[in-house]
Parts: structure tokens; C-alpha cells; sequence
């Protein structure tokens, strides 16, 4: 009895001090992101949000066209919106100019306008994205852990750039270019954005370099892009990540704000910065809303709604910073 007796107690024992071990275990990866939205409220919303506003965007994107949109129609000039009903969406959705939101100065419609621009602009910023990551995390890993001459002339070159102004030499850029299209407009955005990515992966892999695990991968004679793909990137993903969600809404506001000055996407292609380029006459902006207030909202909801999702994903790889 005593022998069984002890037996049941040892189960006991083990069984609570597993189970205290797991619930002390802090969460990792998914999981830290996982708890963090649910701990803010306000970024779980903002992610519903944003959820559903790109996959609306991308449908009607790639369903309406373009050149059939951007025909002008004079007698609709600042035609004002129709009474909302469906079946003027459904209309919409087949092509057919319903004036679910008006018609702006050339007698196009907003609504269809609306999606299109959303769908350039989201294009854009994920291809500049994209590109500028790629070249700022590259030479950014490089520099970190090389170090050295490596670093030195890699961090001169971006400072020589940073101190660039960016803006007016992308202007004078897409001024000088003849005809320029979207993959043009993409690539001229890209030249000069990548430094911050530069700056920031080559300080987190300085750090991590020389860190233990980084020195015994060199003594076993592991290939420097084996240590540097395959054991200093994964540490910096949560980094790169972060920057990555944060620069999409610097990218579509930079994309916007140069059409709206007048140096951005053709006029021929549909843009949320041309559309609210209408308020900028006093009549229209008084009289007209239906042509910029529309866009203008998307714009202030796309940025809100990728501004707190970034900085929750932000909080969760800061263990300071976790709300939970």
C-alpha cells in the first residue's frame, strides 16, 4: 500500500509540475502575434477591416477595365450620384457607368475609379515594397556581417543616397521621362527607398554576428551565405517583417501624394491622389464632395488600418512593449 501510495504521489508531483512548466512557457511566433490582437481590440478591428478592404479591392480589380473606365463623357461631366440601390452596383460590377458615387470632371465614374485607383496604388507599394527589401536587406545583411571594409563602404553609399532629396529627384525623374507607365513609375520610387532597410538589418545583424551561435558556425567552416541565409536571416524576420507592414503605407501615401502634386501616374490611369486632387478647387471642394471625399476616405482608413496593425506586429517582438 505505501509503495502505491508513494507511486500515485511521484504521478502527482510530475503531472503539476508539468503542467505549471507549460502554463509558464511563454508563447512564441504565431502564438505572441495571436495574443497581442486579441489584446488590442482596436488592431484586431483595423485587421478585419483591412482584411476586407484589399480582398473587395483586388476582386473589383481584376474585374473592371481600366480603358473602359477611363473614357471620357462629357455630357456626365460632375454628373452627381444616382439614389443607391444594388442593382447600380451590379451594373457597376459589369462594366456599365451607374454614378453609384457621380461622375468627376471628364465625366467618368468615380465609383469604378475608386477601385481601380485602390488596386494601382496597393500594386505599387507592394512592388516598391518588395524591391526596396529586397536591396536594403541584402546589402544590410552583408554589411553586418562582413563587417569592416565591407561595412565601411556599404554605409557610406547609403549615407551618400540618404542625404539625397529623394522627392525632387524622383519629380524631376518622371518629368524627364517622356512616357512612363506603372512598372516605369515602380522602378523610378525604388532607386533611392532603400536605405532605411540598409540601415536598420545592418544594425541587428552587427549585433547578432557576434553572438556565439554566428562564431561556431564559422569555426565548422560553414559557407558565409549558408550562416547568413539559414541562421542570421531568421533571426531578423520579426524585424523585417514589422518595416515591411509599416513602409506599404508610406509607399501608397508617397504614390498618392505625388499624383495629387501632378507628378505621379499618367492621367490616363486611375489614382486615389488624382481623385482627391479635386479638392483643390474651392467650388469642388465645397460643392462637390462625391468626387474627392470618397478617395480621401479610403486613403485615411487604408493608413489608420496599416498603422495599427504595424504596430501591434511592432509590440509583439518587443517583450517590453506586449500589452499581454
Amino acid at each position: 500500500m505505501k509503495e502505491k501510495e508513494e507511486i500515485e504521489r511521484k504521478t502527482e508531483v510530475e503531472a503539476a509540475s508539468e503542467q505549471t512548466a507549460t502554463s509558464s512557457t511563454p508563447p512564441m511566433g504565431f502564438k505572441v502575434i495571436l495574443r497581442e490582437f486579441k489584446k488590442d481590440k482596436v488592431a484586431l478591428f483595423a485587421l478585419g477591416v483591412l482584411a476586407l478592404l484589399l480582398a473587395t479591392v483586388i476582386v473589383w480589380y481584376i474585374r473592371l477595365d481600366s480603358s473602359e473606365v477611363m473614357q471620357v463623357d462629357i455630357l456626365r461631366n460632375f454628373a452627381e450620384p444616382a439614389d443607391f440601390s444594388w442593382s447600380l452596383v451590379a451594373d457597376a460590377w459589369n462594366g456599365e457607368k451607374s454614378l453609384v458615387l457621380g461622375a468627376d470632371e471628364y465625366g467618368r465614374d468615380v465609383f469604378m475609379q475608386l477601385f481601380l485607383a485602390a488596386g494601382n496604388s496597393i500594386v505599387i507599394a507592394v512592388a516598391v515594397t518588395s524591391i526596396i527589401a529586397f536591396i536594403g536587406i541584402t546589402l544590410g545583411l552583408i554589411s553586418g556581417y562582413y563587417g569592416g571594409a565591407v561595412d565601411n563602404v556599404v554605409m557610406r553609399v547609403t549615407d551618400f543616397v540618404m542625404t539625397l532629396p529623394t522627392t525632387m529627384i524622383i519629380i524631376v525623374f518622371l518629368v524627364v521621362v517622356p512616357e512612363y507607365t506603372i512598372p516605369s513609375f515602380i522602378f523610378i520610387m525604388s532607386i533611392f527607398a532603400w536605405t532605411g532597410y540598409t540601415r536598420i538589418v545592418r544594425s541587428k545583424a552587427l549585433a547578432e554576428s557576434r553572438l556565439d551561435y554566428i562564431s561556431a558556425s564559422k569555426t565548422m567552416g560553414t559557407p558565409a551565405w549558408k550562416i547568413i541565409l539559414g541562421e542570421l536571416l531568421p533571426n531578423l524576420t520579426s524585424l523585417i517583417t514589422v518595416q515591411l507592414i509599416l513602409s506599404y503605407a508610406g509607399n501608397i501615401g508617397l504614390e498618392t501624394g505625388l499624383t495629387f502634386l501632378g507628378f505621379g501616374l499618367p492621367d490616363q490611369t486611375p489614382s486615389l491622389g488624382r481623385l482627391v486632387s479635386a479638392a483643390t478647387t474651392p467650388f469642388n471642394l465645397e460643392n462637390r464632395p462625391w468626387v474627392w471625399l470618397p478617395a480621401s476616405t479610403l486613403i485615411l482608413v487604408l493608413m489608420l488600418c496599416i498603422n495599427y496593425v504595424g504596430q501591434a506586429l511592432k509590440r509583439s517582438t518587443d517583450a517590453k512593449q506586449r500589452l499581454g
